[in-house]
């Protein structure tokens, strides 16, 4: 039985460790979820280990907004206090308190 524990969890805010973007945690993938052509694409010496979690974020920067995914060596807890502002947000959350964002729903 695997077992992992996530460092990050669901409606936090969270920076990416090399690349100038921030998101919201919206889902955690206890390791490697994705397709071998995704991970393949990473230049080999910045391939992140595939035994850890991997967390989907609705992300941004300064010029767009999208759904990332990544590794969580290669995450940092985001401690601006200030709110994501990606469009799909208010769909999965509530309101931006105490720097992050409650569920809209409950989890099984």
């Amino acid at each position: 039985m695997l077992k992992s524990n996530a460092k990050y969890h669901l409606g936090q805010v969270v920076r990416h460790k090399k690349h100038p973007f921030r998101g919201v945690v919206f889902d955690v993938d206890p390791t490697f979820n994705n397709t071998e052509e995704w991970y393949d694409a990473i230049p080999e010496d910045s391939r992140p280990r595939k035994n850890q979690p991997f967390y989907h974020l609705l992300a941004e920067n300064d010029q767009s907004y999208y759904v990332a995914y990544v590794s969580e060596q290669n995450l940092v807890p985001d401690v601006s206090g200030e709110p994501v502002e990606h469009p799909d947000l208010p769909d999965l959350f509530g309101d931006f308190q105490n720097g992050a964002y409650p569920l809209h729903f409950a989890l099984n």
